[in-house]
């Protein structure tokens, strides 16, 4: 495959989904692939309507959040959720929703490049931009070596950095981007990786996503989501507790 969009952390933003899916790189690469946390948000099955949709373009790999959105539609998840859209989310999944995120792989690979959601090993691993190499050569132990890039999403912010002559590319999030406004994904091709970001009004989209989500805390989930950006800083701090275990 000569080009390959990446769209991660997509978290059910229909219309962040739908600009991003609009650009002419995703338009015409040879494949899409979905770097996990697809469904879990206000628009849970018109975006994996949309998806599916697409066809045999698109390449699926289940996060964490999928996994619980599994979970809890078949009513064994036993955590207190991560938040308050995931049970809502769930709730609104028809059974062939459930069964096509319960059979998700973990990890896709193409060519030299493993796709994953937050590292090969695991669904919901913390790994930052300027974590130490000691810490990504614990995430990256038993990966093969013909891996030369990996690619994941999870942390909602885009980076490209060498970790011992690999390349490490995080796609950033589609739903609810950090660091900076606007829908980020990644393009891969030949030459290397560019990271983008689809234009979007955000004051229209969030009227939308209020006048077509049922989800009952919807104007308070835009506000946090659509109409403000969490900075890299707030972000990092946040996740650095999880990310030195």
């Amino acid at each position: 495959m000569e080009r390959i969009a990446v769209l991660a952390d997509v978290h059910g933003v229909l219309p962040a989904l739908e600009a991003v899916l609009a650009e002419d790189d995703v338009r015409s690469a040879d494949a899409i692939v979905l770097a996990g946390d697809i469904a879990s948000g206000p628009q849970p099955v018109e975006t994996l309507d949309l998806l599916t949709s697409l066809g045999d373009r698109v390449v699926w790999v289940r996060g964490n959040a999928d996994r619980e959105l599994v979970e809890m539609a078949h009513g064994t998840y036993a955590a207190e959720p991560p938040d308050a859209v995931s049970p809502w989310a769930a709730e609104q999944l028809h059974a062939d929703h459930v069964e096509l995120l319960a059979a998700l792989p973990t990890t896709v690979t193409i060519g030299d490049v493993l796709f994953c959601h937050a590292t090969p090993r695991d669904d919901e691993e913390m790994v930052l931009v300027d974590s130490p190499i000691s810490r990504w050569e614990q995430v990256f132990t038993g990966l093969p070596d013909e891996v030369r890039t990996v690619v994941c999403g999870h942390t909602h912010m885009p980076f490209a950095r060498q970790v011992d002559r690999r390349l490490v590319v995080n796609a950033g999030s589609v739903g609810m981007p950090y660091g900076a406004p606007g829908p980020s994904w990644a393009l891969l091709t030949s030459n290397g990786v560019q990271l983008r970001r689809a234009a979007l009004d955000a004051s229209k989209a969030a009227q939308r996503t209020v006048s077509e989500s049922t989800y009952p805390g919807r104007t308070g989930w835009v506000e946090e989501y659509l109409l403000s950006t969490y900075s890299d800083t707030e972000a990092l701090e946040a996740f650095r507790p999880r990310a030195e275990v």
